[in-house]
């Protein structure tokens, strides 16, 4: 346990990296190219001749070149998408608004351009497409550092490198010349040295100059496959494109396997060739790299993460036909430790079951051409033509699965710990600066906060009928008689469980749909209603809170019209609590609305009343029943003295004006006391019980 904790420990703390999260956040941003490129892909290369034959003579062939462009743009020029993003998710994070961040990415690209080997005759989409993306992070984060720190020093001490005589916008991007300079000759220098050291042509070259060497060392057969395929997904982790990188390795040890199986077979011998690129396509890199479509389906079968699953369903269809970048991106599996068991072991197992069957003739040997984005089930049988080779495929596919399984949960796992300490901080901040929010939107905000805010907004008008529950605060007489119970609203996540009530109303209100909220907690009180009663006794008043901007409005009218037609409130004790969200305004037509919702039987309290301006004007029409003290002034009893006066004052008032008076937050018997002594004889409070559900059992924290 303590070996795990420690693991866990540093995976978190690998994953803080701003290194690491700049390139999570690039990818993700890439999805919208990665998904356009993907169809573009699968409409070019749909694997049907008779739709090939069809998409090739539709307008002349237009659409299918209109395809070729749009792919082009997309997966031909990946990596320099993918540098953008990386060094803009990288700029992102810094804090210094006088950092001209533009600049980065453009030194970003130019570093990129010069390691690729821009330089080189016929450089073209083979430079900046896939095979580029380790490149891609290399330049989008170590040219953004470069690019910062010489910012930094070439302007210390100094707010721009030029004269400010001249247009704002231009002496800005003039400040960037020296840092962008230094960056694009430091990468000059880097991939001149690797030239002249290694003997290739360019920076990018590199890598794939050093493994076709590795290679050629390797003995052919089992072990041969097996570090392809370990290394292929090793680089594909670590965002560098493991099989056109491998491009070379395969096409020399591997391509040519089904070329000598079918000259045996036509030679009227038995083929003997296990290893060919069919072979891996099929049984190996089923859904892409790292058997990505066992991850897929163990995503949608198992996931509790809405999120990752609405990610799998995204990823779905060009998965069928082997192209996994989204799901690669969007996870995501680069630089993610917690999938690098999983994306290693899964495809290893696949080859290792693949080569056993096929070595031992459970499995015919590859025999026929299959196009690398023929779907699952369907390759393994053209490859192989049996069913056997359908079989191997899904005996592999329920083994990735397999392996799959935990880390998938431990990703839902550590989501949902992440989630909720993100949800802790967000309340805790809304709590800090709740009377500021009153007038600003959550929702609205380009920081972690609204982000959170916008889930939970779309979570809770999705929730409103199946998540919404009410937990009911009874009231009491002084004489120790359960007079009535509040509904409190009560908002139960299925991630972040029992949101913060105030919190709630609040985005409910951003969301625009605070009405339907309303209505929804009044509807379920009335469900409630014989349980209720059941609960605290016959006689007690059912209150549930309005706030004062939906309980005059011709929609709520309509609403408790409704209500009030199937089964009439005069039936009931049913008092609607005004909450003072705004004031209200007592025109003719609120006044007459407040007149109907009283002659259908509602009683009408006023909540949070003090001795404002506000407040006092609820009392001239005599429309209300009940007043409930300010929570603040039963609270600040004994701190203030002059608050008792108030209480002294507002009882006095209520009882000339034949109003109950009932006061919140009494938590002591000296507090009730002495709102007893001075005509305030109703209370709700911990001193008699908190808020509690229907089905709990009874909670009494005092005593009449």
């Amino acid at each position: 346990m303590e070996i795990a904790g420690r693991m866990t420990a540093a995976i978190r703390r690998v994953e803080r990296l701003s290194a690491v999260r700049a390139v999570r956040s690039g990818l993700i941003h890439m999805i919208p190219i990665l998904s356009i490129g993907a169809f573009a892909l699968i409409l070019q290369t749909f694997p049907i001749p008779a739709y090939q034959e069809f998409i090739s003579r539709l307008g002349g062939g237009a659409v299918l070149k209109l395809l070729e462009l749009v792919y082009s743009g997309t997966f031909g020029v990946l990596s320099v998408h993918m540098t953008y993003s990386i060094s803009r998710a990288y700029m992102k994070q810094e804090t210094d608004p006088e950092v001209v961040s533009g600049g980065a990415s453009l030194s970003s690209l130019l570093a990129f351009f010069i390691l690729a080997g821009a330089y080189l005759p016929g450089f073209g989409t083979d430079g900046m497409g896939p095979k580029s993306m380790f490149l891609a992070i290399l330049t989008g984060l170590g040219a953004s550092a470069l690019y910062l720190q010489v910012y930094r020093l070439s302007h210390k001490g100094r707010r721009y490198l030029f004269s400010a005589g001249v247009d704002r916008e231009f002496n800005r991007m003039l400040s960037t010349v020296v840092p962008i300079a230094v960056v694009a000759i430091s990468f000059a220098l880097l991939n001149l040295l690797v030239v002249l050291v290694f003997q290739v042509d360019s920076f990018r070259m590199l890598l794939s100059h050093a493994f076709d060497t590795l290679f050629a060392h390797i003995s052919d057969g089992f072990l041969r496959g097996f570090c392809f395929v370990l290394l292929s997904s090793l680089l594909w982790f670590f965002g560098i494109h493991g099989s056109d990188t491998l491009e070379g390795v395969m096409q020399t040890c591997f391509v040519p396997g089904l070329a000598a199986n079918q000259a045996a077979v036509a030679a009227g011998s038995a083929p003997e060739t296990v290893l060919t690129k069919e072979f891996f396509d099929c049984f190996v890199l089923m859904g892409g790299c790292g058997a990505a479509i066992c991850l897929l389906i163990a995503i949608l079968l198992f996931s509790r993460n809405r999120a990752r699953r609405g990610l799998g369903i995204a990823a779905a269809f060009p998965m069928i036909f082997n192209i996994n970048e989204l799901m690669v991106f969007g996870l995501p599996i680069i630089l993610n430790a917690n999938m690098l068991i999983p994306f290693l072991a899964a495809p290893l197992v696949c080859y290792s079951v693949a080569y056993a069957a096929v070595s031992s003739g459970a499995v015919p040997m590859i025999t026929h051409e299959v196009a690398w984005t023929t779907p699952i089930l369907l390759g393994g049988y053209i490859a192989t033509g049996s069913l056997a080779g359908t079989v191997l495929q899904l005996v592999n596919v329920l083994l990735g699965i397999l392996i799959y399984l935990p880390f998938v949960r431990l990703l839902d796992r550590e989501s949902e710990e992440n989630a909720q300490e993100r949800y802790e901080e967000f309340v805790q901040f809304f709590r800090t600066h709740e009377q500021e929010l009153v007038k600003n939107h959550l929702i609205d905000r380009g920081d972690i906060y609204g982000d959170i805010a916008r889930e939970l907004c779309a979570d809770l008008r999705h929730g409103l009928d199946t998540e919404l529950t009410l937990a009911y605060q009874p009231q009491y007489h002084y004489d120790g008689r359960c007079v009535g119970a509040e509904a409190l609203l009560r908002w139960r996540h299925g991630l972040y469980g029992l949101l913060f009530p105030p919190l709630v109303v609040k985005l409910a209100e951003e969301g625009g749909f605070l009405p339907e909220l309303e209505e929804a907690v009044l509807r379920r009180a009335l469900e409630d209603y014989p349980a209720v009663l059941e609960r605290f006794g016959e006689e007690v008043k059912l209150s549930v809170n309005v706030t004062g901007t939906t309980v005059v409005t011709p929609r709520f009218l309509q609403y408790c019209r409704q209500l009030n037609e199937s089964d009439p409130f005069e039936r009931k004790h049913i008092c609607l609590e005004v909450t003072e969200q705004a004031a209200l305004s007592f025109t003719g037509e609120t006044l007459s609305t407040l007149r109907e919702l009283r002659s259908m039987g509602l009683m009408l309290a006023i909540d949070d009343f003090s001795m404002g301006q506000t407040s006092l004007n609820y009392l001239k029409d005599s429309l209300f029943d009940v007043i409930k003290l300010d929570g603040s002034l039963v609270k600040g009893l004994f701190v203030h003295d002059n608050i008792q006066e108030i209480i002294s004052s507002i009882a006095k008032l209520a009882k000339s004006l034949d109003l109950v008076v009932l006061a919140e937050f009494v938590e002591t018997e000296r507090e009730r006391e002495f709102l007893h002594q001075v005509g305030c004889d109703c209370y709700q409070g911990y001193l008699y019980s908190p808020a509690v559900f229907l089905d709990e059992p009874p909670r009494k924290a005092g005593a009449a």
